[in-house]
This record gives C-alpha cells, sequence and structure tokens, in this order.
C-alpha cells in the first residue's frame, strides 16, 4: 500500500508507513516525491507524529505526519494509530508525541508535546480506507498562530486543477531513504472522476468522494509517501486533506488520497 501503511498489502501503502527503513517494502510507499526542503517557519502547523520507545533512530521516533488545527488538537490519519502500523496496541504505546516547530528532526529545536488523549473516527475502515481521520489532544497547548484553518464543504481550494501542497518527513526515493528535513511538493487537485477511475475497489482501497479526494500528477512524479501519512495537503491556505493511501508512490495515472478535511471539519469539532 502506499499512505495507509499496510505491510501485508502489497501494491498499497497506506502513508503511515514505518520510520524504520526495514520495515517498508519496495512496493510501498516513499515520502514526499519530487520535493524540496521547508521550514517549519513557513508552516508551523506541520507537526511529526512520534514514539521512541517503538521506533528509536536519531529522528525523534518519527513515523507519521499531523497538523494543528487548534492550540491543543493536531489531527493525523487514524491509520497511523493501528496495530499495524505502530506494531502494538495504542494503549501499549506510552511515549506518543507531537514534534513541534522542528524542521530538522535530528536536532532539539521545537517542542516535544505529550498526546494526552487520541480520537479515532468510528467510521474508519481499514479495507476501504475510509474515515482515515484521528485526532490527537495535546497536553500542553501550542501558540494559536500555529493552527491552519480546514476547509469549508464548497471551498474553492478543492477544486480540481487547484495548485496544493503536500508536506512530510517520508520516504523520498522508495527504498527506506527517510531524511531528517521537513520537505514539500506541488500537486494539483483531481477531478473525482480522476480519481474514482484509478481506484474504483481493490487491494489500494476504494476511492470515496464523499470523504476522500486525490491530487497529484498526470504524468506522476511528485507525491506523498511511505512516512507522509498524516500529513497536510494544503491549497489556497486551507488544509484541505490529509495524506492517507495510494497506489505506489509517484506513478503516473495513481493519484495520491487524502482524507477530505472539508467533509471531516464537524467530526473534528465534535471528537470530544
Amino acid at each position: 500500500m502506499r499512505r495507509p501503511i499496510v505491510r501485508a498489502r502489497v501494491g498499497v501503502v497506506t502513508l503511515a508507513a514505518a520510520a524504520v527503513p526495514s520495515a517498508a517494502p519496495a512496493s510501498a510507499a516513499t515520502a514526499v516525491i519530487g520535493g524540496h526542503a521547508v521550514s517549519v517557519v513557513e508552516s508551523p502547523w506541520a507537526v511529526a507524529v512520534s514514539s521512541r520507545q517503538r521506533f528509536g533512530g536519531d529522528r525523534a521516533g518519527q513515523f507519521c505526519g499531523g497538523v494543528v488545527v487548534a492550540p491543543r488538537e493536531v489531527v493525523t490519519a487514524a491509520h497511523c494509530l493501528s496495530s499495524e502500523v505502530l506494531g502494538t496496541r495504542l494503549s501499549q504505546v506510552h511515549d506518543l508525541k507531537v514534534i513541534a516547530g522542528r524542521s530538522d528532526l535530528r536536532t532539539s529545536a521545537g517542542r516535544e508535546i505529550g498526546v494526552s488523549s487520541t480520537w479515532i473516527d468510528p467510521r474508519h475502515d481499514p479495507v476501504s480506507n475510509a474515515g482515515d481521520l484521528a485526532v490527537l489532544t495535546l497536553s500542553r497547548a501550542l501558540p494559536g498562530s500555529d493552527a491552519i484553518r480546514m476547509a469549508d464543504p464548497g471551498d474553492p481550494a478543492e477544486r480540481p486543477g487547484t495548485d496544493a501542497t503536500v508536506y512530510g518527513w517520508g520516504d523520498v526515493a522508495g527504498t527506506g531513504s527517510y531524511p531528517a528535513v521537513l520537505r514539500a511538493t506541488q500537486v494539483s487537485v483531481l477531478p473525482d472522476a480522476r480519481c474514482a477511475s484509478a481506484y474504483p475497489g481493490s487491494s489500494s482501497g476504494t476511492f470515496q468522494a464523499a470523504t476522500m479526494l486525490c491530487a497529484g500528477e498526470t504524468r506522476g512524479g511528485h507525491d506523498a509517501c511511505q512516512g507522509d501519512s498524516g500529513g497536510p495537503l494544503v491549497a489556497r491556505g486551507r488544509l484541505i486533506g490529509l495524506v492517507s493511501w495510494g497506489a505506489g508512490c509517484g506513478r503516473a495515472k495513481s493519484p495520491g488520497v487524502y482524507t477530505r478535511m472539508s467533509a471531516m471539519a464537524a467530526a473534528v469539532a465534535d471528537h470530544g
């Protein structure tokens, strides 16, 4: 898989990918493909979700991305908190943290904030990848200026052809090459019909326009991938999607699929 890191499902990548190179199957997703290094100074809402207990390494245990939507709320992909990704039950992960204000995961910049509670959308279906949303409540508040606004239903930022940017610390080569520095790449929001044609229902997942959108380039080459799950897709200053799943990474005719945030905003607001 690509995004929802389902190691058992060859061909699909659930972007949540393992931050540990050996855990990423060759056919699985990579990280931000065709991108460039960026600073969190310009994108303070882009955060890393980490657990040194489970993933270790010099990247502070990062295994997924997340997005600050309120001082104490970070959204990420539901599949990031699955036992398949974590290698154990979520209740057994005692050091789940969000890393904010740190572009280079090898440094001690920014803050590592504990997660006081988690909420997973009860509609999440790991087969179709629907409802791929989770909310992390932080033990300490971040500045309100770090938060990004989620798109509203019918937001122009979701229209096909709109330029969007996806961010993450995931694999950049499809070979377990995980950068320590945040990267971003530009993609285009694609028509729902194109996504439905690419993913009519298979081992990769089933595209459902009501809660999913997809983005990429016709020729491929720009995409999110393994390790980027839960990270932001931003257009016109709005959070329009969370990296969720796809087939391969950066492949022509296989766009990345994202959780449609305009359809999830109410769930985020009501999760408590």
